[in-house]
């Protein structure tokens, strides 16, 4: 998923825009990790990236992921951009 959320909108709060933007990613999420997976794999990781512009976004983990969209929140940027790419990955020993 690459997608840009934006925070104005002339009937939303931006609190009510970012709630949905959190509940679209979890969903994607969970959707992906629902389907199959190839063979050779033993779970679903995600590749992330954070930024105001598409161009401008660095990695990011995705267990910190939520908390700079409400950092972008506190800054009142008017949108956002999200990458999140699912990955099949092997567990370590």
């Amino acid at each position: 998923m690459k997608k840009i959320f934006t925070l104005i909108d002339e009937k939303k709060k931006p609190a009510r825009m970012v709630e949905a933007a959190k509940s679209t990613i979890n969903k994607y999420i969970k959707r992906e990790r629902n389907k199959k997976l190839p063979e050779g794999f033993d779970y679903v990781d995600f590749d992330c990236k954070f930024g105001y512009e598409a161009d401008e976004a660095s990695e990011i983990h995705l267990s910190k992921l939520f908390k700079a969209i409400d950092g972008a929140e506190q800054d009142e940027v008017e949108s956002f951009y999200v990458e999140v790419l699912p990955v099949g990955r092997v567990r370590g020993k």
